[in-house]
C-alpha cells in the first residue's frame, strides 16, 4: 500500500489561512479531492494523510468532515491550540473520530523560536506522549535545538519532522541542520517526512543532484523503518508538479533501497506511525 504521508486541501472562503495571500498565484485557489484523486490514481496512491493549512479549530473540523466522504483520506492531522487550558477535553472529543490521526502546531509561522518549550505547551505534549499520539513539527532548521530540548523533558513523545526540518536547501545550508538533526534523530519515537524539499530549493533551479545528500542524510539517520513520503501537494507547486516530487524520491530511493524497503518509506511507517486503519 502507498500513502502520501503529507498532503493539504483548503477553501479560500472558509477565511482561515492567513498566509494564503493572492501573491502565492499559484497556490490562491480551492484545492480538494477531485483535484487530487486523478493524480494519485496516476501514481498508484492508494491513501493519504491530511493535514492542517489552518491554525484553528474549524479547519481541523472541515478536514475531519472531508475525511468522512473521502475514501483516499486515512488520516487528519489537525490542530489544537496546546496552550489552552480547554485542550485535554477537546483532545479526548477529536480522538473519538477514527480518523483523527494527529496535531500539528505550526510552529514555524510563531514569532517565539521556543514556544515549544513554554510549561503550558509541554503539559499537554506529555498528555500526547500519554496516549501514544503523534505529532507533526513544522520549523525551520533554525527551531531544532529546541525541538532537541523538549525531546530531553518528554522522551517518550511520538514525532514527526516535516520536511526534514526545512533546511535553507537554496543557499546549499548543511551546518548546523546536519548536527542538529542528527541529534534529534537519536531519539527512537522520532520520524521525518522526506517532504517540501523542492520548495526549500531555489524554485526556478533545483535538480535531484542538490536534494540528493539531504534525503541520504535523513536515511543514514532514521533508517528506513523512520522515513516517510509526503507531496506538501499542493504546496509544492510553488517549485515543483506532483509528478517531480515523485520522481525526487524514486530516482533516489530505487537505486539505494531493496523491495522491502522501498515498501516502507512509501506507505507502511506512515501506516505504522498514525496508526491507520487501512
Amino acid at each position: 500500500m502507498r500513502i502520501d504521508a503529507h498532503q493539504h486541501y483548503w477553501k479560500l472562503d472558509r477565511g482561515d489561512y492567513y498566509w494564503l495571500k493572492p501573491e502565492l498565484s499559484k497556490l490562491y485557489r480551492d484545492f480538494l479531492p477531485s483535484d487530487l484523486t486523478p493524480i494519485l490514481h496516476t501514481h498508484n496512491i492508494d491513501k493519504t494523510v491530511l493535514v492542517q493549512a489552518a491554525p484553528t479549530m474549524a479547519e481541523t473540523e472541515y478536514m475531519l468532515t472531508l475525511a468522512e466522504h473521502d475514501l483516499t483520506i486515512a488520516g487528519v492531522v489537525g490542530w489544537l491550540d496546546l496552550e489552552s487550558n480547554g485542550f485535554p477535553a477537546l483532545f479526548q472529543r477529536l480522538m473519538t473520530h477514527t480518523k483523527f490521526v494527529g496535531i500539528r502546531p505550526m510552529l514555524h509561522d510563531l514569532p517565539d523560536d521556543e514556544w515549544i518549550l513554554r510549561p503550558k505547551v509541554i503539559q499537554s505534549l506529555k498528555l500526547l506522549a500519554e496516549y501514544d499520539f503523534p505529532v507533526d513539527f513544522l520549523i525551520y532548521s533554525r527551531h531544532l535545538p529546541h525541538l532537541n530540548k523538549l525531546i530531553q523533558q518528554v522522551p517518550n513523545l511520538r514525532g514527526v519532522v516535516d520536511h526534514i526540518g526545512k533546511p535553507n536547501i537554496a543557499k546549499g545550508e548543511i551546518e548546523p541542520w546536519r548536527t542538529q538533526i542528527a541529534e534529534l534523530a537519536s531519539g527512537t519515537n522520532i520520524y521525518c517526512k522526506l517532504s517540501g524539499m523542492a520548495t526549500e530549493a531555489n524554485h526556478m533551479e533545483w535538480d535531484y543532484k542538490q536534494l540528493s545528500p539531504y534525503i541520504q542524510h535523513c536515511l543514514d539517520l532514521f533508517g528506513t523503518n523512520r522515513v516517510m513520503f509526503g507531496s506538501d501537494w499542493p504546496v509544492c507547486l510553488l517549485a515543483a508538479s506532483y509528478d517531480e516530487v515523485v520522481s525526487i524520491l524514486e530516482g533516489h530511493l530505487s537505486s539505494n533501497l531493496n523491495q522491502a524497503d522501498l515498501s516502507k518509506v512509501w506507505g507502511y511507517n506512515a501506516i505504522d506511525f498514525y496508526r491507520l486503519q487501512v
